[in-house]
């Protein structure tokens, strides 16, 4: 009897264990249409909130000479790339950077938004968080090449807006990324 009761609680245990790995380790269904807020009215809230500090407001090509708008299409077509976990920069990232900041120094009437981008694979805290260390190394290397980070907003999407939605590497290296938007 008393076999047999041991026996019974060790696989009620094992099936207990069982069901939280698998409840805690189940991916989360995200609804990406609430508490996201889109980076051009997250910039605007933060340019609105400093004191004296104009809107700012998405550069349309439109509003450009044809020149202009071809280097503003240029700056935000450039995009940098991160290596697996990890925010710093790499060479190449650095020389993207450089010539980014020649163009904000040329243009101080812009200002650049810094999206911080990443792979599915992480948690989304984890990835909005890697994804926000990604904007901010960008961010921050700007700032040593002399551009006020007045200037600069970052936002990170984490894994929320791949730009390739396949599950395999190719697509990793793509998605993790900063992207850049030009405002005025």
């Amino acid at each position: 009897m008393e076999k047999g009761l041991m026996r019974g609680l060790s696989v009620l245990a094992l099936v207990c264990a069982s069901l939280f790995v698998v409840t805690s380790c189940a991916q989360k269904q995200v609804d990406v249409s609430e508490g996201i807020q889109p980076p051009v009215a997250k910039a605007q809230e933060q340019a609105a909130a400093g004191a004296g500090k104009e809107v700012v407001t998405q550069v349309a090509g439109d509003q450009l000479t044809p020149e202009m708008a071809r280097k503003v299409q240029e700056f935000q077509n450039e995009k940098i790339y991160f290596d697996f976990d990890k925010s710093n920069l790499k060479p190449e990232a650095q020389n993207v950077l450089k010539k980014k900041a020649a163009f904000l120094r040329e243009n101080p009437a812009f200002y650049v938004l810094i999206e911080g981008n990443c792979d599915n694979r992480g948690t989304e805290e984890y990835n909005l968080a890697l994804g926000e260390k990604r904007a901010m190394a960008a961010r921050d290397f700007l700032v040593t090449l002399g551009i006020s980070g007045g200037r600069i907003k970052t936002i990170s999407y984490g894994e929320l807006r791949p730009a390739d939605p396949a599950n395999n590497e190719a697509a990793w290296t793509l998605n993790r990324r900063d992207e850049f938007k030009v405002y005025k």
